[in-house]
C-alpha cells in the first residue's frame, strides 16, 4: 500500500503512525489531513472547486490583502478517487464560501459536483459559481475532445485535439505536407467570436460571474491555450469574484499560472484579429519546443488506435468547422 493509499484510505492520519508522506499528499497537505490548517489564521475557509483552472484562481483570491477569506489547497475534480470522499466532504463542510465551476452532479461516478457539494448538511452558505474558460480564438483548429468510453484520454505529444489532424486522419491523408489549410482572415475571427459566444452562453446559462467580455480584447495575453487562459483573465475574474464577497482586489502574481503549456500562434491570426504579438510556430511544453509535424505524426498514429475520438471530435465540432471551411 503506498502512503497516499494509506491516508485516502483512512480519511485521518493514524494517531502515533509514522508514514513518510508523498509529495502528492504533502502538496495537498491540509486537505489529506497531514498538515495542520496555519494557527494565527483563523478567518473562514473559502473553497475554489473545480479543474486545473482552479488552482490557479484560488492563487489569485488568495492574494487579496484584505480578503475575509484564506483558501486551502485542494486537488482538481478529475483526479479525484471514491478513498478522497472523506476528505471531500471535510473540507466542503468546513468552507464558508464555495467559489465553483459547474461541476455535474455525480461527477466521474462520484458526489463531488457543485450541487452535491452545496447539498452536504453543513456545506458553504455562499456559492459563486465561475465559468469553465474555454477561449479558442488564439488557436482556431485546437479542441478538447472526451470520448465517455474513456473520458480521461488524451492524445500524446499535448492533451489537444488539431482538426486538421482530425480531417486529414478521417480522410486518410496523413503526411504533413497536406496537413494546413488555406483560411481567410473572415472565418479566422467569425470562429474566435464563436468561441466567445459559446463562452456567453454557458456563462448565462449556468454562472453568476463571467469573463467572456474581455477576451478578444486581451489580445495574445487572453490564453496559453484553449483552457489555460492568461494571467490576465485570472486576475479580473479574481477581482469580480472579489468584489461580490466585499474584498478588495486581488494583486498580479510573480508568474505565469497556466503557462507550461503554450500552443502555436499563427501569424495569420495575429493579423485576422489585429493581435500585438509575435507569431511562434512550435509548442511549448514545460520550457521544450516541440515541433507541430511532431505532434501531428505521433496524434495521427494514435488516432488510428483510437478512431472513436476522430468521430467524436468531428461531431462535437461540427459548427466549427463549418465556420473554418474544413466541411467541404
Amino acid at each position: 500500500m503506498t502512503t497516499t493509499e494509506y491516508y485516502r484510505g483512512r480519511g485521518t492520519a493514524a494517531s502515533g503512525a509514522c508514514h513518510e508522506v508523498d509529495g502528492r499528499t504533502r502538496h495537498y497537505g491540509e486537505f489529506y489531513h497531514v498538515a495542520e490548517p496555519p494557527v494565527t489564521d483563523h478567518r473562514p475557509v473559502l473553497l475554489v472547486w473545480g479543474n486545473c483552472q482552479a488552482e490557479a484562481l484560488r492563487i489569485v483570491l488568495s492574494s487579496s490583502p484584505d480578503a475575509p477569506y484564506r483558501t486551502v489547497r485542494v486537488p482538481p475534480v478529475h483526479e479525484l478517487t471514491l478513498a478522497d470522499m472523506p476528505f471531500v466532504e471535510a473540507i466542503a463542510c468546513s468552507a464558508a464560501v464555495l467559489v465553483s465551476q459547474p461541476v455535474r452532479s455525480g461527477y466521474r461516478g462520484l458526489p463531488i459536483g457543485t450541487a452535491d457539494v452545496r447539498a452536504l448538511p453543513t456545506g458553504p452558505s455562499t456559492t459563486i459559481l465561475w465559468p469553465v474558460i474555454r477561449y479558442g480564438g488564439l488557436f482556431p483548429f485546437q479542441v478538447i475532445v472526451r470520448h465517455p468510453d474513456n473520458p480521461a484520454a488524451v492524445p500524446p505529444g499535448v492533451p489537444y485535439h488539431d482538426l486538421r489532424t482530425v480531417r486529414s486522419v478521417h480522410g486518410g491523408v496523413i503526411r504533413f505536407d497536406d496537413w494546413d489549410v488555406e483560411i481567410s482572415e473572415e472565418r479566422l475571427r467569425a470562429a474566435a467570436d464563436w468561441s466567445v459566444d459559446q463562452l456567453r452562453r454557458r456563462e448565462m446559462r449556468d454562472c453568476d460571474i463571467g469573463i467572456s467580455d474581455v477576451l478578444l480584447a486581451l489580445g495574445e495575453r487572453a490564453a496559453h491555450t484553449i483552457n489555460h487562459p492568461g494571467n490576465d483573465v485570472l486576475v479580473e475574474l479574481g477581482e469580480r469574484i472579489l468584489t461580490a464577497l466585499g474584498a478588495g482586489g486581488p494583486t498580479d502574481p510573480d508568474r505565469e499560472l497556466l503557462g507550461n503549456i503554450r500552443a502555436p500562434l499563427e501569424k495569420r491570426v495575429v493579423h485576422a484579429l489585429g493581435v500585438d504579438a509575435q507569431a511562434r510556430d512550435v509548442w511549448t511544453v514545460d520550457g521544450n519546443s516541440i515541433g507541430q509535424e511532431e505532434i501531428h505524426a505521433v496524434q495521427s498514429r494514435w488516432y488510428v488506435d483510437h478512431p472513436e475520438f476522430v468521430s467524436a471530435a468531428l461531431g462535437r465540432y461540427g459548427e466549427l468547422l463549418d465556420i473554418l471551411g474544413l466541411t467541404g
